[in-house]
């Protein structure tokens, strides 16, 4: 399972004194404020910073960091991920689970023959749904339902599923 989970990006600065704008990868914007510090991640490392202020613009976030005090030191974040480690992410209610989970979990019918694998997942409002990808067809949409989806390990990489009329 991946490590760190990454929960927006920065894209721009926002006045003088170091603040960052952030677009936000999280369904709840607001998550930003109850976390302490992230990680930030520039030329491949990551490197830890204490979150001092949090405040929202439309639809980013803005954040001010410890040690980031200018607009010259925050430009240099620019295109960065924000990142946490996994132990800091929401518990999930049953049944639901991160996008970064399924992608590549390989998808069977309920005898076993498999289907393909997971290669997206997209929301369309009531339901999400898994793109699979097959060898020798294209691909397959799978809606995130009960009557299609039977099982889901995430340990194991293996997702069950009944086939519904309509969805081949």
């Amino acid at each position: 399972m991946q490590e760190y989970f990454e929960i927006g990006q920065i894209v721009n600065t926002s006045g003088l004194k170091g603040i960052v704008k952030i677009n936000s990868f999280s369904d709840d914007m607001r998550r930003f404020e109850e976390l302490d510090k992230v990680l930030i991640e520039k030329n491949k490392e990551l490197t830890e910073y204490i979150i001092e202020e949090v405040r929202y613009s439309k639809n980013q976030v803005l954040i001010k960091f410890k040690g980031i005090d200018t607009i010259d030191d925050a430009k240099k974040f620019k295109n960065c991920y924000i990142k946490i480690p996994r132990e800091d992410t929401k518990k999930l209610p049953e049944g639901t689970y991160y996008i970064v989970d399924l992608i590549g979990i390989n998808v069977y019918l309920e005898d076993g023959i498999l289907v393909g694998e997971i290669i997206d997942v997209f929301p369309t409002g009531s339901n999400d749904v898994y793109v699979v990808r097959r060898e020798e067809n294209n691909d397959l949409l799978i809606p995130a339902i009960k009557d299609v989806i039977k099982s889901i390990d995430i340990e194991e990489k293996k997702m069950i599923i009944n086939l519904i009329e309509g969805l081949e």
